[in-house]
């Protein structure tokens, strides 16, 4: 019984990397990770805005997480992936250098950056995670995706 407790509490995260960073987020929000995708450019758009692709009938919007982030952009290679997330009826996918694995994490392995500090820029941070001995930075997709929308 306690061990189905244990199993209610924990929730699941795709760990991927971009620059020397590690970062995760909810895999119930990951619809599908895909290999290097054919990026239409979209004029006027921020330039961490790669562009749309079609998958499978549908357009979605590209965005490079490292461009994002202010780091510089580099080559893809064959670590880089695209993940796809779905939140609501908006789907959007974020280039990241490389995905690593699915790690199950408890509330007690996260801590919450508002003890950190409480800047509103940092809205797309669900907290900080220890996973042996690494340190992997939640990200709050839902948040990405929204402040995306208003832009």
């Amino acid at each position: 019984m306690e061990k189905k407790l244990l199993d209610k509490e924990a929730k699941q995260f795709v760990a991927f990397r971009v620059g020397d960073q590690e970062y995760g987020a909810d895999i119930h929000k990951v619809s599908i990770i895909e290999k290097t995708l054919n990026i239409a450019r979209v004029p006027t758009t921020p330039n961490y805005i790669k562009g749309v692709v079609n998958l499978r009938g549908e357009i979605v919007t590209v965005m490079s997480l490292r461009l994002k982030f202010g780091l510089p952009e580099i080559e893809e290679d064959d670590e880089t992936r695209t993940i796809i997330f779905r939140f609501n009826d908006v789907v959007l996918g974020i280039i990241v250098d490389s995905v690593d694995e699915v790690v199950t994490l408890r509330e007690s392995d996260i801590e919450s950056v508002t003890q950190i500090t409480n800047d509103r820029s940092l809205d797309y941070i669900l907290g900080i995670a220890k996973v042996d001995g690494r340190l992997i930075t939640l990200l709050n997709i839902e948040k990405l995706i929204t402040e995306l929308l208003e832009k």
